[in-house]
């Protein structure tokens, strides 16, 4: 009897453990199908115990960002949030449509010529911008339209000569200065200015 019983047995196990093959993991019992692996609860609980840990242990203090709000709250949603926000943290230049690029371009555009270092370049730069802008209202690519206006070369060069004059007077004013204070020192104030330069 013993012994009939057996094959019986094992043709069970057999169709259970294919009935357990071909049900969803959703379905299985956590505990029977991997014994000795911690269930969803249980996972759930190790995470949180961790985070609870590491909080008391300061490891999520200053972190960039801690104490500030939470930024694009009130902006709907906008698929491409992450591409935009990747250009203004790290304030990439020339991607997106020309509209924009041109708009922050011709923001900044005075501190560019200031950094030109003579008047050909300025002039240079100026005719780039202008072609751009020009490039860019026929539209050809699409997009947003372009409100930035062409710059007045002329104009901008004057302007350009009356900022680089004024730096050039900050600076030899702020060299007499620093030549009459020298020269008001004693002997042994010059000797220690002297080696603080070097």
């Amino acid at each position: 009897m013993s012994g009939s019983t057996e094959p019986r047995d094992s043709r069970v196990n057999v169709a259970r453990y294919q009935v357990d093959k071909l049900s969803p993991e959703s379905e299985r019992d956590d505990d029977a199908s991997d014994p000795g692996q911690p269930t969803m609860q249980q996972r759930a609980q190790i995470v949180e115990i961790s985070i609870q840990q590491a909080m008391r242990r300061g490891d999520f203090d200053d972190m960039p960002g801690a104490g500030k709000p939470l930024t694009g709250l009130e902006n709907a949603y906008d698929p491409n949030w992450w591409i935009r926000q990747k250009i203004e943290r790290e304030r990439l230049t020339g991607l997106g449509p020309p509209a924009l690029t041109l708009r922050t371009e011709d923001a900044q555009l005075d501190e560019r010529l200031d950094a030109a270092p003579s008047e050909e370049a300025v002039r240079h730069t100026l005719a780039d911008f202008n072609a751009r802008i020009i490039e860019a209202r026929r539209q050809l690519l699409g997009g947003p339209p372009v409100v930035t206006r062409p710059r007045d070369v002329e104009e901008e060069v004057r302007r350009w000569r009356e900022r680089r004059d004024a730096r050039y007077r900050q600076y030899a004013e702020a060299r007499q200065r620093e030549e009459a204070e020298y020269r008001a020192l004693g002997w042994r104030e010059r000797r220690r200015a002297r080696r603080s330069r070097r």
